[in-house]
Formats: C-alpha cells, sequence, structure tokens
C-alpha cells in the first residue's frame, strides 16, 4: 500500500514541474458556499468556463448593442462567416483539413442530417452495426433512421459487446464482426471513447475493415475531441460529429460539430436536408429556388451559426491553440496515470477501475466501481461530492471522474483520491 504523505509529496512535485500548469488560472473554478474551490474532475460531462468566454460573448452583446443587423458584416468578428473562425482550431483537434469540419447545430442534430446522406440503406446491406452500450441518444437516432426507412431494430441493428466476461471491445472482434457481416452492412458507427468504460478504441484498424466490407463508417467523438488525439482525414471515417460542452468548455448546450471527409467534398448528388446556410456562399443571398451546396462540410450548414453558443468556443479553442494538444495529451497521459496509481496504492481491494489501463486505450477519464453494495456506492458519490470531489454517477453502479488537463493539477487527484478513502472507509 502506498504511504499518503510521499503521495501528497509527490503530487507537489509534479505540479511544480508541470509546463501546463498556468492554463488552470484560466477557467473559473466552481466554489463552495464557503468560497472553497472544488476539485473538479466532470470534464467528460461539462467544461469548466473560461474565463475569456465572458470576453468573447460580450463581445458580440456589444456589436449587437451598438450595431444591430450592421455586425454582420462590421462587427470585430463578423457574424456572417462566425462558424469560420472555429474550423482551423476545430481541423486541427480533429486531425484534419479544414473544409472537412464544421461548427454547427448539436451532436444528434447533426447525426441525423449525416444519416439522410450517409445512410442509404438498399437490401441486402441494410443494417447498421453499434457497440450495444452506445450513448443512448445515438441509439435513438439509429432506430429512428431505421424505422424512416422501413426498418426495424430488431432485424436491422447489429450490436456488438465485449466478450462473456471481459469489460472492453477488443480491435480484433470488431474486425471479425464486421467482416462476417460484412454483405448486409451499410453503416457502422462507432464511439471514440466510450462514454461508460472510458476505454478508447483502436479506430484506424477497424475504419479500415468496415471500409473493406463495403460500409459507410461514422463516429461519435463527443467524448474524444479535446481528449484524445484523431486523426480523421487519414483514418478515412466518412463523418464525425461531437458536442462542443465537455472537453472543449463551450458550455451548456453549445454549438456541436461535424466532420465529412474530403472525399465527399463534391458529392453534390448525396441527398440531405437543405437549408440556405449550406447554400453557394457566392449566390446565397439572391435567395435562388435551387440549393446549390457548398463544397465541404460546410455545405451540410442548414441554419446561420449561433452566435451567442460558439463565442466560448472561440475563447476555449484559442486556449487549446496555445497549450497544445500533444502537450496537453502528454500531461494527460501522466496525469491519469497518477490518478490510476493512487487509487490502486491507496484503496486495495475497495475500487475496481473498468477502464483499461493503457494509456493508448483511455482518455483521461477513470471509470469506477466501489467494492459495495449499489446503495453504499452512491452514497459515496454523495460524500465526495459534499467533500468538494465533483465527479458524476452512472446507474447502476458507476462513478466516473475525468482529470482534465487544461485544468485540473496532480494536487486534485491527490484530493480526490483522498476524499474517495475517506467515503468508501466511513
Amino acid at each position: 500500500m502506498l504511504n499518503p504523505e510521499l503521495c501528497a509529496a509527490s503530487a507537489l512535485i509534479h505540479d511544480a514541474a508541470d509546463p501546463l500548469s498556468g492554463f488552470a488560472a484560466e477557467f473559473h473554478h466552481p466554489r463552495d458556499a464557503a468560497g472553497r474551490r472544488l476539485v473538479y474532475l466532470c470534464g467528460h460531462s461539462l467544461g469548466l468556463q473560461a474565463k475569456s468566454a465572458a470576453e468573447y460573448v460580450e463581445q458580440e452583446l456589444a456589436d449587437w448593442r451598438h450595431m444591430a443587423v450592421l455586425g454582420h458584416h462590421a462587427a470585430r468578428r463578423p457574424w456572417i462567416a462566425y462558424h469560420e473562425l472555429a474550423a482551423a482550431p476545430l481541423a486541427a483537434l480533429a486531425g484534419a483539413i479544414e473544409s472537412e469540419v464544421i461548427a454547427m447545430n448539436s451532436l444528434t442534430v447533426n447525426l441525423h442530417l449525416m444519416l439522410i446522406s450517409f445512410f442509404r440503406p438498399d437490401a441486402p446491406r441494410n443494417c447498421v452495426l453499434i457497440e450495444k452500450s452506445a450513448f443512448s441518444s445515438d441509439r435513438y437516432a439509429i432506430v429512428s433512421q431505421l424505422e424512416f426507412h422501413g426498418l426495424n431494430a430488431a432485424q436491422h441493428l447489429i450490436e456488438v459487446e465485449p466478450r462473456a466476461g471481459a469489460r472492453h471491445l477488443r480491435t480484433a472482434d470488431l474486425i471479425d464482426r464486421i467482416g462476417r457481416e460484412a454483405p448486409r452492412l451499410a453503416l457502422v458507427l462507432l464511439p471514440g471513447v466510450q462514454y461508460l468504460t472510458g476505454q478508447s478504441l483502436e479506430l484506424g484498424p477497424v475504419i479500415d475493415a468496415a471500409r473493406r466490407a463495403g460500409a459507410t463508417v461514422g463516429l461519435d467523438l463527443a467524448h474524444s475531441i479535446g481528449n484524445t488525439l484523431l486523426n480523421l482525414h487519414d483514418w478515412h471515417a466518412d463523418f464525425a460529429v461531437w458536442c462542443s460542452y465537455k472537453y472543449l468548455n463551450a458550455g451548456p448546450g453549445a454549438v456541436g460539430g461535424c466532420f465529412v471527409h474530403e472525399r465527399h467534398a463534391r458529392r453534390f448528388d448525396l441527398p440531405r436536408l437543405a437549408g440556405w446556410w449550406g447554400h453557394d456562399k457566392s449566390t446565397r443571398f439572391e435567395m435562388g429556388p435551387e440549393f446549390r451546396p457548398m463544397a465541404g462540410a460546410e455545405g451540410w450548414q442548414i441554419s446561420n451559426p449561433p452566435v451567442l453558443s460558439t463565442a466560448p468556443l472561440l475563447a476555449s479553442l484559442d486556449i487549446f491553440r496555445r497549450a497544445g494538444l500533444n502537450q496537453l495529451r502528454e500531461k494527460s497521459i501522466s496525469l491519469t496515470a497518477y490518478f490510476h496509481r493512487l487509487i490502486t496504492g491507496l484503496l486495495p481491494g475497495l475500487v475496481d477501475i473498468i477502464t483499461p489501463e493503457a494509456a493508448a486505450e483511455r482518455g483521461c477519464q477513470l471509470s469506477l466501481r466501489l467494492a459495495l453494495p449499489a446503495f453504499e456506492a452512491k452514497r459515496c458519490h454523495d460524500r465526495l461530492t459534499a467533500a468538494g470531489i465533483i465527479g458524476d454517477w452512472r446507474e447502476p453502479d458507476i462513478l466516473r471522474l475525468a482529470p482534465a488537463p487544461l485544468y485540473n493539477s496532480y494536487g486534485d487527484v491527490y484530493r480526490a483520491v483522498e476524499a474517495l478513502a475517506r467515503a468508501v472507509r466511513s
């Protein structure tokens, strides 16, 4: 068992040597009624607010206040092309080229828009493969799309799950299942990071297998973007969608994002739900009767960008640019490994970490099962919250904690494990 005093000292040493430690001061950290800063480990659900977000939003409010409609062209950041400001930094985080990404809508809305274009069932190729524990909104979207096409989940939804007795999906098993189902696969939809277990899938080989099988490939990157290293362009996924309120710190209900691979940039024959903001820029305001989509991901836009929802995203993306995703990922690997060591070393036999241990197989999140009856485990989560440690609870028995490298420290992790030990043993 580890020595708690040595662990506390090692946290101080790690924090003193952390070249990214200064970025924590660029975020508002929640505080309790006494003014004590809480340890926030819930960026997998909602990221912290960047202090600069208020400045970005206030600039748009001021331009609206002083210019009204003229702000579309004359604002400090003209609204008519506001979404374009996010393209380069989003492309950097997604491993894409600028024309492949777009900030628009929300995740599930974008998923539906992509499915209209890329899920084109034609018997016998009319099935969708997803993971059995997919986030519920993804499953709802897929099932509703199947029904839209006159199909049903019982016959046309293929759900993959870990082997009996295993916790995680194996790359080889995914590839094997895709190969066996190839003749009837129209679409493979997978997460980058599984929301419940925190497993990061090995996407490159799985995407290759799906494409060899003749299937379209889509990704839900809600728990991946801003958390793990992505290489969407070179992986050749057909599309991907994400939200921006988790690791991208854009605020509750913030504008989401979408990737469409360059090979589809000029596939104007693809069916899509059209709106005027996806129309060719040069003739958009002629208000003609025929829709002519722009090339690239922009051609899937429906409406003009929600400026007040996008402003906090721009603020956060600027912080990502200055910190550097590679450096953040290095810190994340170290920080989560430290978290893992403390839990296993200070709470042996009391906490079961269901997230993979290998750095390549996880982001920053650790999902925990406590060696207690479910109702007592839930009470431990409540005790953690009362002690100033903010994570979240997923029924029936999983506690999710995620030290985000932009604003969490090794000291935060030590305080969390110390509080968890008191909660479990009390």
